[in-house]
């Protein structure tokens, strides 16, 4: 198949960008925090703060980076937290309409996240959009990582059908745009979720405060 076969495609990212979870990350980042007796994060400050590898983040916070212990411990608070909130979460205004517009147009999408996979699969199910994408990934391996080499296996599996240079990686994260370039895709960042619009300008890709902003950039980048 030639490269002009190949349809535009969008790898979408989960927490924070299709999915409107910024009060369930904070709430669990801070039941993390109160293990260890640190202060409770506004939004503001995560945003300002936040990076992955998420080991790193904390190190921000508390002047060094959490022993293995206090890794393992924030660790597992923060899932439980989260899991207990994440059901009042919804997804993001004009989800639906953007992901079946898209389709509409003749082009693919994928979903990406480093949510876990055997959660993130229900979760996806549940909102009745698991239609819409070509192939949904999760993360199978320890919390805590990079999402650079998740994103080449993901784009590798997707086959032929998808070429990088006509991929647009749409998320909330400076990381998301790091594992894009290294993957050879681009990638546009979107402000409503873990990162300030400073951080995510320093990256050096498009910037968007609404996703169908970001689908907009993203049809004109892969065409």
């Amino acid at each position: 198949m030639g490269k002009q076969q190949v349809a535009a495609h969008i790898v979408w990212d989960w927490n924070g960008t299709l999915l409107d979870d910024n009060d369930a990350i904070i709430g669990a980042t801070n039941a993390a925090f109160a293990e260890l007796g640190l202060e409770p994060l506004t939004l503001e400050r995560y945003r300002a703060l936040y990076c992955v590898p998420v080991p790193k983040f904390y190190e921000r916070l508390m002047g060094r980076l959490p022993t293995d212990a206090e890794w393992e411990l924030m660790d597992e608070v923060f899932h439980r937290y989260y899991a207990q909130h994440r059901v009042r979460c919804g997804l993001t205004d004009g989800v639906v309409e953007l992901l079946t517009g898209w389709r509409s147009a003749g082009h693919s999408q994928s979903l990406l996240s480093m949510y876990l996979h055997e959660e993130l699969v229900p979760v996806v199910r549940g909102f009745g959009i698991e239609p819409h994408f070509v192939r949904v990934d999760g993360r199978v391996g320890p919390s805590g990582g990079s999402k650079a080499e998740h994103m080449v296996r993901h784009l590798a599996a997707l086959g032929k059908s998808v070429d990088p240079a006509r991929t647009v990686v749409i998320g909330d994260a400076a990381d998301d745009a790091v594992a894009a370039l290294h993957a050879g895709a681009r990638a546009v960042l979107y402000t409503g979720g873990s990162h300030s619009r400073a951080s995510l300008e320093a990256v050096g890709v498009p910037v968007v405060d609404t996703l169908a902003e970001a689908v907009e950039v993203a049809s004109r980048a892969a065409a």
